[in-house]
């Protein structure tokens, strides 16, 4: 990506490279500061990601690809469709995607997986009398979390014990499409124990599919995680896996859903995040605790 200045200094153009369209498009995005701050903003309070000045750049460009596919010139024609044109809530889908990070594999963080699955479903499960235990990952991204989740339950055996629902949601719709597929490449597969690859995936021309009873036990939905009427219900599950996203969140973004899962958890639930990040300035209705050699956070 380049800028080129123009006639003032705060209007500058981007060139953005796109695959060959099939009819003539700009190849260049029109972009100025407050172009770029109207944008940055609708994106942060749409999806909790927030681009600092310092990041400006990768904003331009995962977005400006999409602008310029539509044929828009300038930025600033982008952002007036996101935010009012009918077919916003459609475009919106392929600005989760452009912004998605696909960084993830099987057996991620287990010791943290491990130490649920061996401590707190046993005693959750004691609560429920018999009610389905829901497991909620977000973001999922292809499903990788979910599915070691699943992989972890099934090694201890609780899948003929007692009812057990595992949801996967992300925010981008191409990832949930992945994760329905359930097809994996090796990049996947770096910290999965080679045996547990031959238990639950079978070859698939260059890549593995994974078995099918085991995908069959993981939901797989599209939930933005700043959309409350999307999140509420899935929040409300007694587990929940949001590792590795408090990273990219805003603070306001990241109390907002803090809170919500404060809101809808029970009490003594457990939210899991990843092993850099911390609730410590966000929130005191969790409370940091050590379970089985891992750290979770527990619903007060």
């Amino acid at each position: 990506m380049s800028g080129e200045s123009r006639s003032t200094s705060d209007v500058f153009s981007v060139r953005v490279h796109v695959a060959a369209p099939a009819r003539p498009e700009p190849d260049t995005l029109e972009v100025s500061p407050p172009m770029l701050a109207l944008v940055r903003d609708l994106v942060h309070d749409r999806t909790g990601v927030y681009f600092p000045d310092s990041r400006s750049g990768e904003l331009v460009e995962r977005l400006g690809p999409l602008a310029l596919e539509r044929g828009f010139p300038s930025l600033l024609d982008y952002y007036y469709l996101l935010k009012y044109d009918a077919a916003a809530a459609e475009e919106w889908g392929r600005v989760f995607d452009a912004l998605a990070v696909p960084e993830t594999y099987f057996w991620r963080e287990v010791d943290q997986i491990r130490a649920v699955v061996q401590h707190v479903v046993p005693s959750l499960v004691k609560t429920l009398g018999g009610r389905p235990l829901s497991i909620w990952s977000i973001p999922c991204a292809s499903g990788e979390e979910p599915l070691s989740i699943a992989m972890m339950l099934d090694q201890e055996g609780w899948f003929g014990r007692t009812p057990i629902e595992i949801h996967g949601s992300d925010a981008s719709p191409a990832a949930i499409d992945r994760a329905r597929r359930g097809v994996y490449r090796d990049r996947s597969f770096r910290n999965l124990p080679p045996a547990l690859r031959e238990r639950y995936f079978c070859r698939a021309g260059d890549a593995w599919r994974i078995d099918p009873d085991l995908h069959r036990r993981v939901t797989w939905s599209v939930v933005n995680l700043m959309d409350a009427t999307q999140a509420g219900p899935r929040a409300a599950a007694p587990i929940v896996f949001w590792r590795n996203l408090l990273i990219y969140f805003s603070e306001r973004a990241s109390r907002d859903a803090v809170n919500l899962f404060a809101a809808r958890m029970p009490a003594r639930g457990c939210l899991a995040i990843g092993v850099s990040e911390s609730l410590l300035k966000l929130t005191n209705d969790f409370e940091l605790v050590e379970i089985g050699g891992a750290f979770v956070y527990v619903r007060r």
